[in-house]
């Protein structure tokens, strides 16, 4: 691969170091009340346009197959937004007695209140080959959800961080999230053949304009000089992050792989990346919401950007195991099927052999009563043509 091409490949990582270091260069362009006007351009239009363009991009025709796979969705669903948060906000209890900045403590608790992303568990899951219809209605299902658990579950964890009032959080959330993502599934609805012939990349749409996004909240961050961050705060938090990471893949693809559980190998695959992995571009914008304004919201969204590109990258390398894992798996339970079936198909027949040689034994008895009455029935006419004489 040629280094033209690892840029173009990796272009949304290079762009978040990049919009980082402008921003550390000069924070003036990008903060509150500067050139950009974030509180207008970041806080109601882009983020209207990050969600528009989820709308526009979301194939919900597409869930219609996976729609009866409850126990799936509810394995899920429980577990990213209600188990994982809980996990993490004991591991926060524990690092609180560490000299880790509290700021990127309260950031690790933000990514295990995020929802599952909108394409990268897809892209993996479709990669391995795995359920790739249950990946699309968790990744799609879970960000409708998101849109009402996960402000509540960041006001329930950090609720005291936060300055804006709960209704002009959801009335903001209402105004530039719900009614975009509703408008964008209404205009799809209406020109779904267009889109689809002219394959606009939505993702590339989203992650250019989420660079912006974190662009300005770094500002801020720079432009507050008590918001500085130590490098063994920031070391500290990239190891935990994987660690945790490494936990819940680890978690999920125990539990979910149990017999007892009933899932199949390939929905396994599904669970494994839907149920761990955290949603950057919904999650930044909530934040720029919810916490607008606070002076440590850049370090509270650490986390957050460490979280995605590893989970990208760690999901990468995971691939080629897991892929040899589910045929291995697939193959096994085709083993046992036919070893199954030939069992049955074994039982069957000596049953009826056993129903044959019944009918043979009956056949036979059958003629030796006939021969027996024939012979019986000679000797009494014998006698009787004896007794004539």
């Amino acid at each position: 691969m040629t280094i033209l091409a690892k840029i173009k490949r990796n272009w949304f990582l290079i762009g978040i170091v990049l919009v980082i270091t402008l921003a550390k260069l000069d924070p003036d362009i990008g903060i509150k009340g500067g050139p950009l006007r974030p509180e207008i351009t970041v806080k109601f239009i882009a983020v209207s346009v990050i969600f528009f363009n989820s709308g526009l991009s979301l194939k919900t025709e597409e869930l219609a197959s996976a729609l009866l796979q409850v126990r799936l969705h509810c394995f899920v669903q429980g577990f990213t937004l209600m188990l994982v948060p809980c996990l993490v906000q004991l591991l926060v209890n524990i690092l609180e007695y560490s000299s880790i900045s509290p700021w990127l403590l309260k950031g690790l608790l933000v990514v295990g209140c995020m929802p599952p992303p909108v394409s990268s568990a897809v892209i993996l899951t479709k990669a391995v080959g795995g359920n790739e219809a249950a990946a699309i209605f968790n990744s799609a299902f879970g960000s409708f959800l998101g849109i009402v658990i996960t402000p509540v579950l960041l006001l329930l964890f950090l609720g005291s961080s936060s300055s804006v009032p709960f209704m002009s959080i959801f009335g903001q959330l209402s105004m530039t999230v719900v009614v975009p993502l509703v408008i964008g599934q209404i205009v799809r609805g209406f020109a779904k053949e267009r889109i689809t012939r002219a394959n606009i990349p939505f993702g590339s749409i989203s992650s250019a304009i989420l660079l912006v996004i974190i662009y300005t909240t770094f500002c801020d961050t720079f432009s507050n000089k008590d918001a500085a961050i130590d490098t063994f705060s920031l070391l500290s938090t990239v190891l935990i992050v994987f660690m945790v990471q490494v936990v819940l893949l680890s978690l999920t693809f125990y539990v979910s792989s149990r017999p007892w559980m009933s899932f199949q190998p390939a929905d396994t695959v599904a669970i494994m990346f839907c149920a761990t992995h955290k949603s950057l571009t919904l999650g930044i914008p909530m934040l720029k919401i919810v916490f607008m304004g606070h002076a440590h919201l850049s370090l509270i969204s650490v986390p957050l950007l460490i979280y995605h590109p590893t989970q990208i990258l760690l999901g990468g390398c995971l691939v080629p195991v897991v892929k040899n894992w589910m045929l291995n798996a697939q193959k096994q339970s085709m083993t046992l099927d036919d070893d199954e079936n030939m069992i049955i198909l074994s039982s069957q027949t000596d049953q009826q052999d056993s129903i044959s040689q019944y009918e043979d034994e009956q056949l036979t008895l059958g003629k030796l009563d006939e021969q027996a009455t024939f012979w019986a029935s000679n000797s009494q006419v014998h006698r009787i043509t004896h007794s004539a004489k």
